[in-house]
């Protein structure tokens, strides 16, 4: 058993220490311990399910897990929202296996997001068992045990014979989503068996579920539940969320069901200390800070080296392998293997090696581990002193989700959010409050989008005949969709049921997640034993991480890629001790494929269409570990990658920009801070989730600077398209926004951006860039929407009126260039949704 430190205000001194003489400490905020609240069920639990918990050393349950007892045993969907380390997973644990012993037919089907959680929650599972009753599991890792039951895991790494004895016996079968889409559902004959005695499903984290992905998993909960109504069941829902502003309404849009919500917390909370950690400035003109990795290093070599176990949280898989470096470099100087005592977890590892540091750090062999957000989720990891967030992870939930793997119970924590110097970062640095003082985000999705259901409509077709009666069931455009698709012959309408007409798995071509399929290994060369994997990437990593020249890391060693074969999607390396590691740049550009549809707004102009946009992986350079010296550049040539997508420009008139310049401000500047308000905005008029969108501002296209916004998926799902008719009310809820933030030239809540995506590999390796100009874009919103002039409250300064001098003579040369006067767009009438949305589909069904 691993020694439990008690967190005192000495470990705050400590921090506080080595802040001492630069001053990183900028907020400390005590959030007060909580005792615990008990309570019992309304009906005692079993004799047997008593004893299973005596020996887990619970004695009574919590008021939450005794209140979404009662009410799963009543017969009542429900979603428990409750803190991390709460004991969730008891709160449908304890009455399914229940049911089990009630109810020997009772079957049960777990959802987890991803296969490292299922692969937990079935460890959590086999604690049910006593410690004689080994025998009679369905292959390596089921459960049996006194509620006689077997369960097993069923995803992409279950062998073919193992998934035979599941179908078989598995009276909980723990899988995902994914599998459950293009594995079960698609073959529910061989599984009648279990679909007819299925009594539950669960889902767990289903805060995850959230824009594209929630969209889709919503129409994969609608199949499931259609097959097992099909076969004479209907199983009860139970779901569970970590903290969210929406958990019933998201489990209900998921599902179409009535939800009961528990989120009344019971578990206790330890006192935590939440800490912001901003490094000290290193240069004269106060714009350069201390790389954040060389802060978080500092930090947790002193947590380690205090006796506690902590984590450290980072924002990129290579920040994994960098951090892990810097801190067993620090810790060799104690020798003893201290410096085996941390560990990276991260994707990409192979799956045993993932399992082997969660049991590590369970059974606190490891005193620290660097992990991206692979272990945010709810793998029991044990209970840990300290939790390092090297950035801002990007949303309210995931920080305190992230915060909340220190702590468990009573035990004190404390949580350090290490700032990067990004706009995001350094405006929590300076504004505290605003963190703490705002609730999680909702959770959006939109499952009736109709790109999204012409996808499912397909599987649900080929899965079961539909009836006509049923159409409605799937929103209101199922109808039309489906004769879309009797048009190109995929179904076909007999006497009031439509049947598919196609060959094939219509769910094979459908990702949830978009993940790309492409999945590169790696291959360490040179070996005396011979060639051994020792990774996975995707596709989009694989270009800017394994690249030939580039230094991969694994577990803190360093390897040189020799090669990277995109035919046989392989990356070969060898073992290479070198003091420096590789970053990728890419170049982003925007390119107009065919405009749909073109209108004015006040004389700016507004166009719509087909647009890829593309990213290239064009050259990287070398960093050196600790000084982050450039110390070398190299030019690569690889494939462009291509997101064929649909989207929409705001390209404003020559009077518009001018009117930016003539207060002295850059109009790229105003287009750039539109352009990081509009994903918000648009998610609250599209029913998407604002990292569904991307924006870019780009002059190649139309010859001066425009603002793009795209869907972020093959072929688009109807966001841009939506906007487009909807973009004087957009725009005018971007203003809104703008002008009721209360800050006075720019923040994350407004202007600010996030770094974007083809950055997040190293943000100390970057440039540091500044928050868009506010005003300009106001001025800019302003002359675009037809609205009086705004006049800017900021004065400006004289080097950056010489930049807009410069500036406006562009502007100026560029409208020049475009082709003569401006021309008059051609009348048109605006075609009705409906109409439009019949005419995207269509062409989607022709490139399928």
């Amino acid at each position: 058993m691993r020694r439990r430190i008690k967190i005192t205000d000495d470990l705050l001194g400590s921090l506080h220490r080595l802040a001492a003489e630069q001053g990183q400490t900028v907020h400390v905020q005590e959030i007060p311990p909580r005792p615990a609240r008990r309570a019992e069920p309304a009906l005692p639990l079993s004799p047997t399910m008593q004893e299973a918990l005596d020996r887990m050393g619970i004695e009574t349950l919590y008021t939450h897990q005794a209140q979404a007892i009662d009410a799963i045993r009543e017969g009542r969907d429900v979603v428990v929202v409750t803190g991390t380390a709460s004991g969730k997973t008891l709160c449908y644990n304890v009455p399914i296996l229940e049911t089990a012993v009630t109810h020997p037919e009772a079957r049960a089907l777990y959802l987890f997001p991803t296969k490292a959680l299922a692969q937990d929650q079935l460890r959590t599972l086999r604690r049910f068992q006593r410690p004689d009753e080994e025998a009679g599991e369905v292959g390596p890792g089921a459960v049996p045990g006194p509620f006689g039951f077997h369960a097993g895991t069923y995803d992409g790494d279950t062998p073919a014979a193992l998934r035979t004895q599941l179908r078989e016996r598995a009276r909980i079968l723990l899988t995902n989503p994914d599998m459950l889409h293009s594995g079960i559902l698609p073959n529910h004959a061989r599984w009648a068996d279990f679909f007819s005695r299925l009594s539950f499903v669960v889902a767990d984290e289903i805060h995850v579920y959230r824009g594209i992905f929630g969209s889709h998993a919503a129409n994969v909960f609608r199949r499931l539940l259609r097959i097992a109504e099909h076969y004479g069941a209907r199983p009860q829902l139970v779901f569970a969320s970590a903290t969210i502003a929406n958990p019933g309404e998201l489990a209900e849009r998921l599902t179409g069901r009535t939800f009961t919500t528990v989120s009344e917390d019971g578990s206790p909370r330890g006192r935590k200390h939440f800490v912001f950690w901003n490094p000290p400035r290193i240069d004269a003109s106060g714009l350069e800070r201390r790389s954040s990795n060389l802060e978080a290093r500092d930090l947790l070599v002193s947590l380690l080296r205090g006796g506690y176990q902590a984590i450290g949280f980072v924002r990129a898989r290579l920040l994994t392998e960098v951090l892990l470096r810097y801190c067993q470099e620090e810790l060799a100087r104690d020798g003893g293997g201290a410096a085996k005592k941390i560990r990276a977890y991260r994707g990409g590892y192979l799956p045993e090696e993932r399992r082997a540091i969660e049991k590590a750090l369970f059974d606190g062999d490891l005193r620290g581990v660097i992990s991206t957000n692979a272990l945010e989720l709810g793998i029991d990891v044990g209970s840990l002193d300290a939790a390092v967030l090297v950035g801002f992870p990007g949303t309210i939930a995931s920080t305190w989700q992230q915060a909340g793997r220190a702590g468990r119970r009573e035990d004190e924590s404390v949580a350090i959010l290490v700032g990067h110097n990004l706009p995001i970062d350094q405006y929590l640095m300076r504004h505290p409050a605003y963190f703490f003082e705002r609730t999680p985000e909702h959770a959006v999705i939109d499952p009736e989008n109709p790109h999204i259901l012409l996808s499912h409509l397909r599987c649900a077709v080929y899965e079961l005949p539909l009836r006509r009666e049923e159409e409605r069931d799937w929103g209101e455009y199922a109808p039309a969709i489906l004769d879309l698709l009797g048009e190109h012959g995929e179904v076909k309408e007999v006497k009031g049921r439509w049947y598919s007409t196609k060959e094939g798995y219509p769910a094979s071509n459908v990702s949830l997640r978009n993940a790309a399929e492409n999945v590169y290994t790696i291959t360490e060369t040179g070996r005396p034993d011979g060639n051994r994997v020792i990774g996975t990437i995707d596709e989009p990593s694989a270009f800017p991480q394994v690249h030939p020249q580039a230094i991969y890391m694994h577990d803190a060693e360093t390897f040189f890629v020799d090669r990277l074969d995109t035919e046989e999607k392989v990356a070969y390396v060898h073992r290479a001790d070198v003091d420096y590691y590789t970053q990728a740049v890419s170049d982003s550009h925007i390119e107009i494929v065919r405009t749909e549809l073109e209108k004015r707004l006040f004389e700016n102009e507004v166009g719509f269409g087909d647009l890829n946009a593309h990213t290239k992986v064009c050259m990287f350079k070398k960093i050196k570990f600790g000084s982050r010296d450039s110390i070398g550049y190299g030019n690569l040539e690889l494939p462009s990658q291509t997101l064929e997508t649909m989207g929409l420009w705001i390209t404003p008139s020559l009077e518009s920009l001018k009117k930016v310049t003539r207060y002295g401000r850059i109009p790229a500047e105003g287009l750039w801070g539109i352009a990081n308000v509009l994903p918000d905005v648009v998610s609250l008029f599209a029913m998407c989730d604002p990292r569904d969108l991307g924006t870019l501002v780009d002059s190649k296209n139309v010859g001066v600077p425009a603002v793009f916004l795209y869907d972020k998926y093959p072929g688009g799902l109807g966001f841009a398209q939506k906007t487009y008719h909807m973009i004087e009310e957009v725009l005018e809820g971007a203003c809104d926004l703008i002008h009721a933030c209360p800050c006075g030239d720019g923040c994350p809540s407004c202007v600010g951006a996030p770094l974007p995506p083809h950055m997040q590999q190293d943000p100390d390796a970057m440039g540091k860039g500044r928050i868009p100009d506010k005003e300009a874009a106001l001025v800019l919103l302003h002359a675009v929407l037809g609205k009086p002039d705004y006049v800017p409250k900021a004065p400006v300064d004289a080097a950056r009126r010489a930049r807009v001098e410069a500036e406006e003579a562009k502007v100026e040369k560029k409208h020049a260039r475009r082709s003569g006067p401006e021309r008059p767009l051609p009348p048109r009438v605006v075609t009705p949704l409906p109409t439009d949305l019949a005419a995207q589909l269509r062409r989607r069904l022709g490139k399928g």
